[in-house]
């Protein structure tokens, strides 16, 4: 079992910067691979970043590569969203979310393959 926990949301004016965090309980946090989602008004929850049990495997979503930066502490059960160079259409609510990396492999992208999930916190940018 795992329980996952963000902060770090706000708002922000387009070009600046934020840091999510996700704090997961449970002793087997270095087991999942670990990713953010996030979800706009109106529309479905859509795949971010993912980075793998070890963090030395990372895959972005087009629309954030160059401008978002995943990392991971399995010493303190964290993983970390830096978020730069920020749009409006970044706004949304950004949950993460951890998959069991034996079963889905290192980089699982599909919503379906995570079997935990945070509360989300929101990100608003403004123009």
């Amino acid at each position: 079992q795992v329980q996952l926990v963000e902060s770090g949301g706000g708002l922000v004016q387009a070009g600046g910067s934020l840091r999510l965090s996700c704090a997961a309980s449970g002793r087997t946090f270095s087991r999942y691979a670990m990713g953010w989602f996030r979800q706009a008004p109106g529309k479905e929850r859509e795949f971010v970043v993912v980075i793998s049990w070890s963090g030395r495997i990372t895959l972005y979503a087009d629309s954030v590569k160059g401008r978002f930066t995943i990392s991971r502490d399995n010493d303190k059960n964290t993983v970390y969203l830096q978020m730069n160079s920020l749009k409006p259409e970044d706004t949304g609510v950004y949950y993460c979310a951890a998959a069991p990396q034996e079963r889905v492999g290192v980089t699982p992208t599909a919503l379906h393959e995570y079997d935990y999930w945070g509360q989300g916190t929101q990100v608003t940018v403004s123009s």
